[in-house]
């Protein structure tokens, strides 16, 4: 061939206009305010629904909240309970521990009203009874006391002039309180009036 001679141009085959793609139809993005659409091209949603929806999510934070609010008093409780039950047990070791040490106590207090409370032995007791005392341990029942039943132990009465109440004559034995508890009552004469 030479080159002059050239093939003839290819004739160009008819063809249709491209097609284009399928396309899935869109949703309406108009704004309507009155279901809730916005301008940002969202989807209208029913307002029912979503009320609905709120209504739900509101009903369970609140039972939730409930739960807690539940839990927590619960908790409480069981704290004032454990409190509660710690102070008791503390409170029965010390009186345990007051009730083996009375008749140490009483020896003290005997050898105190004779006189025989001297030297090393009385720093001893000194101590001693500041530890009770500490732990909220009082003797008490003295002469001249108005009686109480509650916390006084009548062993013996006589009549009396110049008395107008039930009065302690003579003790035979002091009581014990620890804090507010009577551990042991005074043994104790009374003087009745007359």
């Amino acid at each position: 061939m030479s080159k002059h001679e050239q093939q003839p141009a290819a004739e160009p085959t008819p063809t249709s206009a491209p097609e284009a793609p399928e396309t899935a139809p869109q949703p309406d993005t108009s704004v309507d305010s009155a279901a809730g659409a916005s301008d940002a091209g969202q989807p209208v949603v029913d307002e029912p629904i979503v009320a609905a929806k709120i209504a739900e999510l509101e009903e369970l934070a609140a039972e939730r909240t409930q739960d807690l609010q539940r839990l927590q008093a619960e908790y409480a409780n069981y704290k004032k309970r454990v409190d509660r039950d710690r102070a008791l047990s503390r409170q029965g070791g010390i009186e345990a521990v007051v009730l083996d040490l009375l008749p140490v106590l009483d020896s003290i207090e005997a050898a105190r009203e004779h006189d025989e409370l001297t030297g090393g032995f009385k720093l001893v007791a000194d101590e001693l009874e500041r530890l009770a005392s500490k732990y909220g341990l009082t003797v008490y029942g003295e002469v001249g006391e108005e009686f109480d039943p509650n916390v006084h132990d009548a062993l013996m009465q006589v009549p009396m002039e110049g008395i107008e109440v039930t009065t302690v004559s003579a003790v035979m034995q002091k009581g014990v309180r620890l804090n507010d508890r009577v551990l042991r009552p005074a043994r104790v004469g009374v003087a009745e009036p007359e």
